[in-house]
């Protein structure tokens, strides 16, 4: 009588120090597009001129703001995740690109700001006896003008620079296909002219032609952070096991000296 063979399930290989690094790069980058709700969260506050004076519903502003809050904390993630991989190609770019994820977190916190004391306004101020309905709603439309131009510059131009920092360092290291950070490295002329363009009054924000100006930038990183997920970086000489900088945390150690006798 012959036994069975017993199979034993077969375990999964642990994830490389680079493959956690892919993947919490791509769970972040991802995490970046929860803001989308928000142009329509915004609305009552950008289209009710009397919404300090409580038009308009504040709940979906508030959830809007907790939105942005998370983008920026996720934009701040992607930079920190990625600069150990990305100084080995270049450290210059690799600055450039936290530098600019820092400046645009920063300013999506002035544009936050902005609209909750818009809504602290609202509550405390609006409703009390003797308050001047005038003073009130040119508040307002200043709080919400605040936002407009912390949003062009923190969530539109910012990611220009992102996209020519971090595409070039994918592009020449070649972690990503090469098709991903083309589509980062075109797209931000693109953007940038979109900006001019809204920046000139040529046309406003939430405009098709400046979504369409934005669509690019948005795709490349859309498209990297699931590569990142779902493949991780490729293969290429900066993420080799030899390479000194993937050693010792990024540093490189020490070589013992030979006496000279």
């Amino acid at each position: 009588m012959t036994v069975p063979e017993q199979r034993t399930p077969r375990s999964r290989a642990p994830l490389t120090p680079m493959r956690k690094t892919a993947l919490a790069a791509g769970i972040l980058y991802v995490i970046t597009f929860v803001s989308i709700p928000t142009l329509k969260l915004y609305k009552p506050a950008r289209d009710h001129a009397d919404f300090i004076l409580g038009a308009g519903s504040s709940t979906g502003v508030m959830w809007g703001a907790v939105l942005e809050v998370i983008v920026a904390l996720a934009g701040i993630g992607t930079a920190v995740v990625l600069y150990p991989v990305a100084k080995r190609q270049s450290e210059k770019a690799a600055l450039g690109f936290v530098a600019a994820r820092v400046l645009e977190a920063s300013l999506i916190f002035v544009g936050v700001i902005s609209l909750i004391s818009l809504v602290t306004l609202r509550h405390d101020v609006a409703g009390t006896a003797g308050a001047d309905t005038a003073s009130l709603v040119t508040t307002g439309h200043a709080f919400v003008a605040v936002y407009d131009w912390a949003f062009l510059l923190g969530q539109s131009l910012m990611p220009v620079i992102n996209a020519l920092c971090l595409g070039y360092v994918m592009y020449r290291s070649r972690l990503v296909p090469r098709i991903i950070p083309t589509v980062g490295l075109l797209g931000a002329p693109l953007l940038l002219a979109s900006d001019v363009a809204i920046f000139s009054g040529v046309y406003e924000q939430g405009t098709s032609l400046a979504a369409l100006g934005a669509l690019p930038i948005a795709a490349w990183e859309f498209s990297l952070g699931v590569w990142l997920i779902v493949k991780g970086f490729n293969p290429s000489p900066i993420t080799a096991p030899n390479n000194p900088d993937t050693t010792n945390n990024g540093f490189i150690a020490a070589q013992p000296q030979l006496a000279v006798r």
